[in-house]
């Protein structure tokens, strides 16, 4: 173990010694989708109107749980921080990608590269934490219906929340660091559209493995832990639905879990795919399409999720409507 280590430093050093007199690079190339120039427009305006109708529908949301007093409980408290995280994270990489659409540079310096990078890996580990929460949350709500408010008090869900956006933060500030350590100075071109881990990795001209047993051990423990949460969490409901006799009962447990499930499964689905098989060089197109669906369309379809499928929300957003005209 000790010559291992011996033999990683040193061939860091003579990396790093090698890596003086190379030219370093500070700008990088976004290619994404970019290179289809005849789909350029209507890509454009595609995703112009999957944003809008993104920030529209998450801020809406937002409002509309603001707003209304009845909804001031712990579960819609966790639909709103979930919509402002989604509004958070299509923002991070929708506008840059719409520029370049139009620009011909589709030029990112370092430094938006890593505020980028930062930004993203945030929200959606911030959202995985949300996830896991609302799992707990609705575990409580049906299994423990009588301690509910005595469980979820406003100081704990405000703790939850807090401690959410926390660990986003401190996953991305981790990955930050360790990419400090990395040179770029022999290919300035992210096969992405949108600053990554992966593919900056496989740019460095300095020795990555560690960056990248960074990204498997943090990352990783990062969805073991929540998908471990919302997986237990929900067996437990599942079983507790299953012994109850009221079918009213039943229907009201099954269409909330379901109304939860559904944006789990969009959201994590492509999510482990993207770093299952992002090590390979070959997986940059299947990388892209995964990553356009967890960073583009998850946040356009949870608002609707969450919405149409609450009746509660649909009763407010009616009430409000209606002494708004």
């Amino acid at each position: 173990m000790f010559l291992y280590l011996c033999f990683i430093f040193q061939r860091t050093c003579s990396e790093e010694m090698e890596e003086e007199n190379a030219t370093l690079l500070t700008e990088f190339v976004l290619t994404g989708f970019f290179h289809q120039s005849d789909c350029k427009i209507p890509l454009f305006l595609a995703f112009l109107v999957i944003y809008l109708i993104t920030i529209m529908g998450n801020l809406g949301l937002i409002v509309l749980i603001w707003k209304d007093p009845h909804l001031h409980i712990p579960m819609y408290l966790f639909l709103g921080s979930l919509a402002f995280v989604d509004a958070l994270l299509s923002s991070t990489v929708t506008p840059k990608m719409l520029i370049n659409f139009l620009a011909k540079s589709k030029m990112i310096s370092l430094s938006e590269c890593m505020i980028q990078l930062c930004s993203l890996v945030t929200t959606v580990t911030t959202e995985c934490f949300l996830l896991a929460t609302m799992a707990y949350d609705r575990y409580v709500a049906i299994c423990k219906p009588l301690l509910y408010p005595v469980i979820m008090t406003n100081g704990l869900c405000i703790q939850l929340l807090v401690l959410s956006f926390i660990g986003g933060l401190l996953h991305a500030l981790i990955h930050e660091a360790f990419l400090f350590r990395l040179t770029f100075c022999n290919s300035n071109i992210i096969k992405h559209f949108y600053c990554d881990i992966i593919p900056l990795l496989k740019i460095s001209c300095t020795d990555s493995s560690i960056n990248f047993l960074m990204v498997f051990i943090f990352a990783g423990s990062v969805q073991v832990f929540t998908i471990g949460t919302i997986l237990i969490s929900y067996t437990i409901i599942l079983f507790t639905i299953l012994e109850k006799k009221s079918i009213k009962g039943i229907r009201k447990a099954v269409s909330t879990c379901g109304a939860h499930l559904l944006p789990v499964s969009l959201y994590y689905g492509p999510l482990a795919f993207k770093y299952l098989g992002s090590l390979s060089p070959q997986a940059d197109d299947q990388d892209m399409m995964e990553s356009l669906f967890y960073t583009v369309i998850v946040p356009l379809l949870n608002p609707m999720i969450y919405s149409l499928r609450n009746k509660q929300v649909i009763a407010s957003f009616t009430k409000m409507f209606k002494s708004n005209v």
